[in-house]
């Protein structure tokens, strides 16, 4: 017969040492409610107004890795680029700007919740139908479009829809309703891989 380990209200059956292991990590924490962590990012894009004039991004923070790469590696290409001087032309280093900082915060603080969570574990999040190249495959995929997508709308999410939706600009408007419809198409076409 097998011995059970009681552990958080759970029986998890003891089968040798690495179940013994398991049963030794603390679960993770609950995921907070969605409408508080929302309230949470409403109060977070309202004090970066506050405390720094500016709203929340990301994608800036990736171009401004960009054109200093760039200048360190092709000098005389990033001074003849309109793109790269606008990063590097102006009074702060490209790499003390705020959406650096912003950036950086962000996976440092992400860091540090999914540690105090206990969610923090190397794994692979896929379903069942897809192997880890494919997943891998995809998320590179859908994240070169996403990055496409944000020099192409002058912003990302954050950017757009959390920045720009909040100071009621039309054009971040109809980028959130685009990423939706997005979305929701592409939603049927992936999810087979998912279920």
């Amino acid at each position: 017969m097998e011995s059970t380990t009681k552990v958080s209200e759970k029986n998890i059956p003891d089968t040798g040492v690495a179940d013994s292991a398991r049963a030794v990590l603390p679960e993770p924490a609950p995921y907070l409610n969605p409408y508080l962590a929302g309230v949470g990012i409403g109060l977070v894009l309202l004090a970066a107004f506050v405390l720094v004039g500016r709203g929340l991004g990301a994608s800036g923070a990736m171009s401004s890795l960009v054109a200093y790469l760039v200048s360190l590696i092709a000098p005389a290409h990033a001074q003849a680029n309109e793109f790269y001087q606008g990063y590097l032309m102006g009074d702060v280093h490209p790499l003390k700007a705020w959406l650096v900082f912003e950036v950086l915060g962000v996976f440092v603080g992400g860091l540090l919740s999914g540690g105090l969570a206990h969610r923090i574990k190397k794994t692979v999040e896929k379903g069942p139908r897809i192997g880890k190249g494919g997943r891998f495959g995809l998320a590179f995929l859908g994240g070169g479009m996403m990055g496409f997508a944000a020099k192409l709308s002058r912003g990302c999410t954050s950017g757009q829809a959390l920045t720009g939706g909040a100071l009621l600009n039309l054009g971040s408007w109809a980028f959130m309703l685009a990423v939706f419809a997005g979305a929701y198409a592409l939603a049927y076409v992936v999810r087979k891989e998912w279920i």
